[in-house]
C-alpha cells in the first residue's frame, strides 16, 4: 500500500529542485574522478548507474534529488521503500502523480552513494529524448556538486570530481574565482546586466546547467529590466508542469565577474510559469548552458566559490532559431536505397538506440530503419511559418542532404545556418512529398 502525500518541487529542462540528499563517496585513497560527458544542445548528459542499470542523466547544478522521467518498455530499473507523492513544478498544467524512493545504490564513474532518495516520474509527457535526439532518463545534480569540487571542462567535454579534503587551488591569470552563493540547495552569482539606453543593472542569477538557454530574465521595470522593443513571443520550454512562454531578445551584454559577453540573448518567461514556486526571492533570472559553456569552471559548494575560464566557445554567436521551427525524434521509418554488388545480410550500422538498422536485398535495395524527424513546433511570424510549413511534417531532406545521415542537433544546425540563405525543406504530408523554400533573416525584423 503506498503511502500517500504532497510536496512542491520545479522542472524545466532546465530548473532546479530544493530537497535533501544523501552523499556521494570517491574510493578510499582516491583524489578525484573523471567522467566523459557528451554536450548537447547546450547540456551535460552523463551515464548513471542506479542499482545496477546504466541509465543516462542531464547533470543541473541545483537538482537535489534525481527525477526518472522516461522509463520505456524496455528499461528495467529496481527501486526500494516507494511511496506516493504529488509534485507540481514549472508550466502551466495540473499537479501530477509520482513516485518517492529511497535508499537506493547510485554509482557515477567510481563515485558511489549507497543511500540515494530520488523520484520517478509516470507521465510519459515528460520525455527529452525526442528533442535531444538521444535517450534520456532522468536529470540529476546538486548532490554531485554538494560533495565534491565539481571541475566542468566545457571544452573538452569532461568531469572531473574532486575530493574537499585533498583539492588545492591553484593561481590562474586567465582565470578568475568569485562568490558562489548556495541557498536552498540552488547556486547564484551576483553578476551585471547591460540593458539597452540604460546604467548596468545588478542582478543575482541562478546558476542553471541544466538549462539550454543562454540568459532568462525576470521582468522588473521598477529596476529597469524590462522587455527590450523588439523582442518576440517564443516557446522557451517545457516544465514539470507544462510548457514554458515568454518573450526573446537580446540586451548590451553580461557581465559576470570581469568576464563580458556583448549581444547576449536573453528570455523573459511569462510569470505564470513559476506557480509552482512559492517565492523567487531577490533572483532576477537565470544563467543556462548556452553562457555557461563559454567558460571551464571549478563549483565549490562548500566554500562558495566559482572559478570561471574562458574557452574556445567564449567568441562564438548566440544562437537564435532563425527558420522559427522545432524538431523531435517521432519514432521510426523505413527508407529504401538503390545500392549494387553488396550480399545480402542485416547489419547495425553504429549501434543507435535509435535506428540505423539496414536490410539489404537481392544486392539491388537497402531498407535502412532510421529516426523519424518531424516538424514539433512552429513560430507564428516566422520564415517556415511564412512558407507554410506544419507541425507534423516529416523532414526527409535539407538542401538536397537526406536527413537520416545526420543527428538531429546538426539538422538544427543545417536548417538554422546563418542569416540571409536559402533553405529547402523537403517533407512528407499525407503520404506526399513537398519542397518549401524560405530565407533565413534576423529574428527582430521578424514583427
Amino acid at each position: 500500500m503506498l503511502r500517500k502525500k504532497s510536496i512542491f518541487f520545479t522542472l524545466l529542462l532546465f530548473v532546479p529542485l530544493w530537497v535533501v540528499a544523501q552523499g556521494f563517496r570517491l574510493p578510499k585513497g582516491e583524489r578525484f574522478e573523471k567522467i566523459r560527458f557528451e554536450l548537447i544542445n547546450n547540456l551535460i548528459i552523463v551515464p548513471v548507474e542506479i542499482n545496477g542499470t546504466e541509465l543516462t542523466f542531464i547533470l543541473d547544478s541545483g537538482v537535489s534529488k534525481p527525477i526518472l522521467f522516461n522509463l520505456s518498455e524496455s528499461d528495467s530499473v529496481s527501486i526500494n521503500n516507494v511511496s506516493e507523492v504529488t509534485i507540481r513544478g514549472l508550466g502551466d498544467g495540473e499537479p501530477m502523480k509520482a513516485l518517492s524512493s529511497k535508499g537506493n545504490i547510485f554509482k557515477f564513474g567510481k563515485a558511489n552513494n549507497f543511500s540515494q532518495d530520488l523520484y520517478v516520474v509516470m507521465d510519459r509527457n515528460i520525455n527529452f529524448s525526442t528533442s535531444l535526439g538521444i535517450p534520456v532518463h532522468g536529470i540529476m545534480g546538486y548532490d554531485l556538486f554538494r560533495d565534491f569540487i565539481v571541475e566542468v571542462n566545457y571544452g573538452a567535454n569532461r568531469l572531473k570530481l574532486h575530493n574537499p579534503e585533498t583539492y588545492t587551488y591553484r593561481e590562474s591569470k586567465r582565470a578568475q574565482t568569485i562568490p558562489l552563493v548556495v541557498d536552498k540547495r540552488k547556486a547564484y552569482i551576483e553578476g551585471m546586466v547591460l540593458m539597452k539606453d540604460t546604467a548596468n543593472i545588478p542582478v543575482k542569477l541562478l546558476v542553471d546547467t541544466g538549462s539550454s538557454d543562454a540568459l532568462w530574465l525576470f521582468p522588473e521595470p521598477e529596476k529597469g529590466l524590462e522587455i527590450p522593443e523588439k523582442s518576440y513571443d517564443d516557446h522557451l520550454g517545457r516544465g514539470l508542469s507544462g510548457d514554458i512562454f515568454g518573450k526573446r531578445s537580446k540586451i548590451n551584454g553580461v557581465r559576470i565577474g570581469d568576464f563580458e559577453l556583448e549581444e547576449a540573448k536573453v528570455a523573459f518567461p511569462d510569470r505564470e510559469s513559476f506557480q509552482g514556486l512559492d517565492t523567487l526571492g531577490n533572483r532576477n533570472g537565470s544563467l543556462g548552458g548556452e553562457v555557461l559553456k563559454r567558460f571551464n569552471m571549478i563549483f565549490d559548494y562548500g566554500r562558495g566559490l566559482v572559478t570561471l575560464k574562458k574557452n574556445g566557445n567564449f567568441k562564438e554567436p548566440f544562437q537564435y532559431n532563425l527558420a522559427g521551427i522545432d524538431l523531435k525524434h517521432n519514432g521510426l521509418r523505413y527508407i529504401a536505397e538503390s545500392i549494387a554488388g553488396v550480399n545480402g545480410v542485416v547489419k547495425n550500422e553504429n549501434g543507435s538506440t535509435f535506428g540505423n538498422v539496414q536490410i539489404l536485398l537481392e544486392n539491388k535495395t537497402r531498407l535502412s530503419l532510421v529516426p523519424e524527424i518531424v516538424v514539433s513546433g512552429i513560430r507564428a511570424g516566422s520564415p517556415a511559418a511564412e512558407a507554410g510549413l506544419r507541425e507534423g511534417d516529416v523532414i526527409l531532406a535539407v538542401n538536397g542532404r537526406n536527413v537520416h545521415k545526420y543527428k538531429l542537433q546538426e539538422i538544427l544546425k543545417m536548417i538554422n545556418d546563418k542569416e540571409g540563405k536559402r533553405i529547402k525543406l523537403l517533407i512528407e504530408r499525407y503520404n506526399q512529398d513537398l519542397l518549401f523554400s524560405f530565407v533565413l533573416k534576423k529574428v527582430f525584423d521578424e514583427q
